[in-house]
């Protein structure tokens, strides 16, 4: 019955809103629209469709919002003014009670919270639609932040997800462009990244890999965890102090080179991509601060790790190749490499694909540098190919999402940001690394376990094929050929590896003269 009430609900928010106009734009049922007015008698329609769909995910409650703001990042699915107001969501959710976050915490642990922390803070610093944070202290003197998870979020997630799921069923059969948009695929993307959320242990995890990571660089601050005290539902980790980066004068009365700060960001977003494959992929100026302590005074300062993305070595190629083929203009190159990755069908006509691909690059080579966004670029790239029937990956999605978070932030801190001088030196050794030397060696590298295993045994099984080819009246004179043989092979095999190895070395020259 509640869950009757709750669609009964969800339905006339929508119909409040007008989003029913969205669905059935192009669907001729005057008789429905009529009856739409008259259930949500003085509705009003003036407002532009992206901020009517905002305000009726806020109404509806915390996990739609928490579904606009992960809708907010296929912008290869949504117009872009849908996707610019859907940006717009904040979690504003109410903290719950303390007594309910104390009760948390002490069923985890199976301890009173005193004996688990000598204080506690019962005010939470902060609260989402997930998890809300308190403040504490460890008995061994430690300052530490408390993530609780809020009570009982499965069954209203699982209530929840079922009706989105029935809604996004009427959306593909009534709408047009239903089925491109693929609603279902949607709610289902959604589901997997809610239920990952609700896990705490798997958030701490993902943290303490980029804190592994990100150690040798000196730029940004991961808060360790603090494994004993991590539950799926509580998670305790390093307090971290710092100043918030959107509050931009009270960093410029402290001295902070904004300049530096900006290049900065710029270095870990492309540290984290290029070289680890593994990135922080919700970026957005309420999890970043910075640091006023005077042994990390300027360095970054990043929190809430439930969103990361990964990238294979594939995936990277693919980002480092277009954004090369992009600053040479080279847009033949740009939709070769869109059908070699296979995301467009092998039929489709490369120079079509060009000329589409040149229509979106082409106008940014009117600017300088320093004015060109790579990830406005990708997100064009991403809606014309829709066009092509490209199913695009959901990494990159998050990765576009993510450089424009990292964009918008450094020129907020640096109007001059050339992003393309940062983004050159990763790229350039990217594209030397795979084809240079070192990895080979690095691939021989980790090998180099498995043939151990076969090295051993080599002679004796040379041994028995010898011995197997052998005729049983065989002479000295055939022993003699088949070592003539052997050393053939062998030479061939060292002329061959010289030849290889001179070959990479030749490559990697040719291909610095002509990228760079």
């Amino acid at each position: 019955m509640n869950r009757f009430f709750r669609g009964v609900f969800i339905v006339w928010v929508v119909l409040r809103h007008g989003l029913d106009e969205l669905v059935l734009s192009s669907f001729s049922h005057p008789w429905l629209r009529r009856l739409t007015r008259l259930v949500t008698w003085g509705r009003n329609l003036d407002a532009p469709r992206g901020e009517r769909l905002r305000l009726a995910l806020e109404a509806l409650g915390p996990i739609f919002v928490k579904f606009g703001q992960v809708l907010s990042t296929r912008r290869d699915l949504l117009p872009p003014d849908l996707a610019d107001e859907l940006a717009r969501l904040q979690d504003r959710v109410p903290p719950f009670s303390s007594e309910v976050s104390v009760a948390t915490v002490e069923r985890a642990f199976g301890r009173k919270l005193e004996d688990v922390f000598a204080s506690f803070e019962r005010v939470p610093v902060a609260s989402a639609s997930i998890a809300q944070v308190h403040f504490a202290v460890l008995h061994d003197g430690r300052e530490v932040a408390v993530k609780v998870l809020r009570p009982n979020m499965l069954p209203v997630i699982e209530k929840d997800l079922g009706l989105m799921r029935i809604m996004a069923g009427w959306v593909e059969r009534l709408s047009a462009d239903g089925k491109r948009l693929k609603p279902r695929e949607v709610v289902a993307e959604f589901d997997k990244y809610l239920h990952d959320e609700l896990d705490l242990l798997r958030e701490a995890s993902s943290a303490a890999q980029l804190r592994r990571n990100m150690q040798d660089l000196d730029l940004v601050l991961i808060p360790e965890m603090m494994w004993d005290y991590c539950r799926s539902d509580v998670m305790v980790m390093q307090r971290m102090t710092g100043v918030p980066i959107s509050q931009i004068e009270r960093l410029r009365e402290a001295g902070v080179d904004f300049k530096r700060l900006a290049r900065d960001g710029v270095t870990i977003f492309f540290t984290q991509v290029f070289r680890d494959g593994f990135f922080h992929a919700d970026m957005h100026p309420g999890n970043i601060q910075v640091s006023l302590a005077p042994e990390t005074f300027g360095q970054y300062i990043s929190l809430d790790f439930g969103i990361v993305g990964t990238l294979t070595e594939y995936d990277k190629e693919y980002l480092a190749q277009n954004f090369t083929a992009f600053f040479q203009r080279d847009y033949k190159r740009v939709a070769e490499l869109h059908i070699e990755s296979g995301w467009v069908p092998a039929s489709t006509r490369v120079d079509e694909l060009e000329a589409a691909v040149r229509a979106v690059c082409e106008p940014y080579f009117d600017r300088p540098l320093r004015e060109i966004s790579l990830g406005m670029v990708l997100m064009r790239l991403f809606q014309t190919s829709r066009r092509f029937h490209v199913e695009i990956q959901p990494q990159l999605v998050l990765l576009q999402k993510t450089l424009l978070n990292i964009e918008g932030l450094g020129r907020q801190l640096d109007p001059e940001l050339d992003l393309w001088s940062t983004a050159k030196p990763f790229l350039e050794k990217w594209m030397m690394e795979q084809v240079g030397p070192e990895k080979l060696l690095q691939q021989l590298k980790a090998e180099a376990p498995q043939y151990a295993k076969f090295l051993p045994a080599l002679p004796r099984l040379l041994h028995d094929v010898l011995r197997q080819r052998a005729e049983p009246q065989a002479d000295l004179r055939a022993l003699l050929q088949e070592q003539q043989r052997t050393n053939r092979l062998l030479q061939a095999i060292v002329y061959a590896a010289i030849g290889f190895v001179g070959g990479l070395f030749a490559m990697q020259l040719y291909l610095h003269i002509r990228i760079w």
